[in-house]
């Protein structure tokens, strides 16, 4: 006695069943996708960005030329304000998350 055939007969009349089923269930079916109108504005920002440049050129330019010149300053004070602002910020954000 071969068991293993016995499984394999009953699997090919099962997959006979299953396509009787579906050709009495009358009209083909077919898979559709619709998308969501907010589907549909993401999908139309995306295509916007695409269309844009990485770097806006006319803001590097200017200071690409005084780098390369020589001329481009640095405000030190400055600087280091917005520096320690944000590193408080990130600290401050770590001990929410604890």
């Amino acid at each position: 006695m071969r068991i293993e055939a016995y499984n394999q007969v009953h699997q090919l009349y099962q997959a006979k069943k299953v396509n009787k089923v579906r050709e009495k269930s009358g009209a083909a079916q077919t898979d559709q996708l619709q998308f969501s109108n907010f589907g549909r504005e993401i999908g139309a920002a995306q295509a916007a960005l695409a269309g844009t440049p990485d770097i806006r050129e006319d803001l590097v330019a200017p200071i690409k030329a005084k780098v390369q010149n020589g001329t481009y300053q640095v405000d030190t004070a400055s600087f280091a304000q917005k520096l320690m602002q944000k590193a408080s910020e990130l600290d401050a954000a770590y001990e929410e998350t604890r």
